[in-house]
């Protein structure tokens, strides 16, 4: 896979990365090809100590506390890693919660909107929606006041967006999904980027519940998020703005766009 070696941004200055979430499954994967890529990277959960034992096993990371849905907690550890790495160059916006949380069986037994609690449903809202909100909402500043940065949202296709049974995670993901466009039209000619990158299919984290998964079906590793952050946070990537990208068709993407001079080149999916 294509992507920047260690060192190989910034000259000899190394990318401050934030990445939320980054605990377990996805964030834990982006959190680690970054740092084996060379940037310094902050990683968050809302436990402070999982936070430091992961970040322990990772080059140069460290670990702090963050509830993203919680605007104190969010303005604390954003003041954290800001002081801790010295100013953060990209916010990976990763952190997030399941269909689990209000139905455990949903891989076997959807159940109807009707029959979500009130509850569950803003906790989901909470975290996957407002949550990339209110930590865009305290780097972004910090961002434009430093004269430049990258955010990417993490995102899922959109048939999981209006998938039968996935009340409350669907909505939250396609929340997220127009808070991203309009983020972008927001900070566009800023010097802030901002995209969104997503699997492209099911993905061995800890939102599927596997012992209900059918025999058989493939699944794709969070790995496959390694070679496109890396790329976001390389110096080929500082002019791209406004982009939905795919892991799984990230290779097929990246040849597209290089063959188009560096223009977009791939309608969103």
């Amino acid at each position: 896979m294509r992507g920047p070696t260690r060192g190989a941004w910034d000259g000899d200055h190394p990318m401050k990365v934030l990445v939320t979430g980054g605990t377990s499954g996805l964030g834990r994967a982006m959190a680690a090809a970054l740092a084996e890529a060379g940037a310094t990277v902050a990683l968050t959960g809302r436990s402070g100590g999982r936070a430091d034992e992961v970040a322990a096993g990772l080059a140069g990371a460290i670990g702090i506390e963050m509830d993203v849905r919680d605007e104190s907690s969010v303005a604390e550890a954003v003041d954290l890693a800001w002081s801790r790495l010295d100013g953060i160059d990209m916010l990976v916006n990763n952190a997030g919660i399941g269909m689990r949380t209000v139905n455990p069986r949903f891989m076997t037994h959807p159940q109807g909107f009707w029959d979500v609690s009130a509850d569950g449903f803003r906790a989901v809202i909470d975290t996957n929606l407002t949550g990339y909100f209110l930590v865009a909402r305290d780097v972004t500043p910090r961002m434009l006041a430093a004269g430049g940065g990258r955010i990417v949202n993490i995102s899922v296709s959109e048939s999981t967006m209006h998938r039968a049974g996935f009340v409350p995670y669907g909505p939250s993901r396609a929340g997220s999904d127009a808070l991203s466009r309009i983020m972008a039209a927001d900070l566009r000619d800023t010097g802030v980027t901002v995209n969104q990158l997503l699997p492209g299919g099911p993905t061995l984290t800890g939102m599927l519940p596997l012992e209900a998964v059918p025999e058989g079906r493939q699944f794709l590793e969070p790995e496959v998020m390694g070679p496109p952050i890396v790329w976001l946070a390389s110096d080929s990537a500082a002019d791209v703005h406004d982009e939905r990208i795919v892991a799984t068709e990230f290779e097929t993407w990246l040849r597209a766009r290089d063959a188009a001079g560096g223009t977009r080149s791939r309608p969103r999916s």
